[in-house]
């Protein structure tokens, strides 16, 4: 009884991916993904902010070096987030709901645990990777203090709460998801000045790393609630009677998950290079260029907003066969994607220096930071491509193509572009390597996604 009323409740669902116009269904599943992963970056700038306005470089430099590790959640986030909502979201295309529940309790029960592995991991290893991110004797300090509420204490909401995310998201519920990734982006930006500032606790970037700690909390409580007061109403289930390792199931979600997980690994890799080139020049080089990659994350999370938001309804339609809408749908996002990122690359780059002074006042970092930003926000026309073509495979459950862009980005382009560009042009030349590589990228993305819609045809 309770499986066929979620069946009634879950066929409402499907009018915003079969009937609801194009452009309309897009921002109803975008608009708040993106405000969700605006919400998200103003909490991080928040760190830097806020951390900056003690003006101590070091502090501001352990927040930065502290970023990779970070970012690696992010390959969990995608392979039990990822993974789970295209299975889901493809399930629910195709009327398999059991295989919607078990996909779901998969993804949940795979994150929490590998969150606990992931504190254990750095909490005993700690030593050896601060060495590896960058740092040094002048810097250990602090990023060991951030990393300690974020990782050793933090690990399992921050990943939870993101996947719990994801899960909600692929049944339509985006408003839900991204109200949920808020709370905890909202909270953490009351806390930070708290924390932080002399007039506070005066803990520096240790006082980051805790409100980050709480905030990620908070927003698992949320998600929590939301499940208990929507139980029977929502295809998200995390019954532990669901949970299991069968074979469609573990296939099916790490055909996806995996590949965006090593996708995620590359991105650190490649981040921790660059952070490796950068604090050979010092502190106060390290602390520019975080600094320009958070502002830079501005526009990059609103392409990545759109993408994430509309794979619900790419998956859905395509399990189903209806690839005209699925392709309506892709053509619409990269127009408007492209549109909205020409504008903020101009206005980057005219404003570099402005926008840097706004989170230190220094004039080093300032003249680093400026020389920084321009270079990066280059890659964002190009880059909104890549994400786009790469959310489409993940959709799609086509895995191995978003991993073979993956590769592309990282190991083929970007970190021998960082090797040689800081050769012959040091330090400076790094904020050239991610533009260099986009722009290669956003072409086979071009010619990778009419591949598709050629092979795809005209169903429906």
């Amino acid at each position: 009884m309770e499986e066929t009323q979620r069946n009634i409740n879950g066929d409402s669902k499907t009018f915003l991916f079969e009937q609801t116009p194009v452009p309309k269904a897009v921002m109803a599943l975008g608009i708040p993904t993106v405000i969700s992963s605006l919400v998200m970056v103003i909490y991080n700038l928040a760190d830097t902010y806020f951390v900056g306005m003690i003006n101590d470089p070091v502090q501001n430099a352990a927040v930065t070096l502290a970023a990779p590790v970070l970012l690696a959640f992010n390959a969990i986030n995608n392979l039990f987030g990822v993974g789970s909502s295209s299975m889901m979201s493809r399930a629910l295309g195709q009327k398999d709901y059991t295989t919607v529940y078990k996909s779901s309790a998969f993804g949940f029960y795979c994150a929490l645990i590998s969150g606990l592995i992931f504190s254990l991991a750095y909490t005993i290893f700690q030593q050896p990777l601060l060495h590896i991110l960058g740092s040094n004797p002048e810097t250990a300090g602090a990023t060991g203090a951030y990393l300690k509420w974020t990782v050793s204490c933090g690990a399992a909401p921050a990943i939870l709460n993101v996947v719990m995310a994801y899960l909600v998201r692929a049944e339509g519920s985006s408003l839900h998801a991204s109200i949920g990734t808020m709370s905890g982006c909202l909270l953490n930006i009351v806390l930070d000045p708290i924390f932080i500032m002399p007039w506070g606790l005066h803990m520096g970037a240790a006082g980051a790393g805790l409100a980050t700690f709480l905030s990620n909390c908070a927003a698992c409580i949320y998600f929590f609630v939301l499940l208990f007061v929507k139980r029977g109403k929502t295809y998200v289930c995390i019954n532990p009677r669901m949970f299991g390792f069968g074979k469609s199931i573990v296939y099916g979600v790490c055909a996806v998950g995996i590949p965006a997980s090593i996708q995620n690994l590359l991105n650190v890799t490649g981040m921790t290079v660059l952070n490796n080139f950068t604090s050979a020049f010092g502190s106060d080089a390290v602390a520019a260029m975080g600094i320009a990659q958070k502002i830079n994350m501005v526009p990059l999370q609103v392409t990545m907003g759109i993408s994430q938001g509309i794979m619900p309804l790419v998956s859905y339609n395509y399990a189903s066969g209806n690839r005209k809408r699925m392709k309506n749908t892709i053509l619409f996002t990269a127009k408007l994607s492209l549109s909205v990122l020409v504008v903020i690359t101009g206005i980057y780059y005219l404003w570099a220096g402005g926008l840097i002074s706004l989170f230190m006042d220094h004039d080093a970092i300032i003249s680093y930071g400026s020389h920084f930003l321009r270079g990066l926000c280059l890659t964002l026309p190009f880059l909104c491509m890549d994400f786009l073509a790469v959310g489409v495979f993940q959709a799609c459950g086509m895995g191995k193509k978003s991993l073979l862009f993956a590769i592309l980005r990282k190991i083929i382009l970007e970190i021998p572009a960082l090797i040689i560009l800081n050769h012959f042009f040091p330090l400076y030349g790094l904020a050239y390597a991610q533009p260099l590589a986009e722009v290669i990228l956003a072409v086979a993305a071009v010619l990778a996604l009419r591949k598709m819609f050629q092979s795809l045809g005209n169903t429906k």
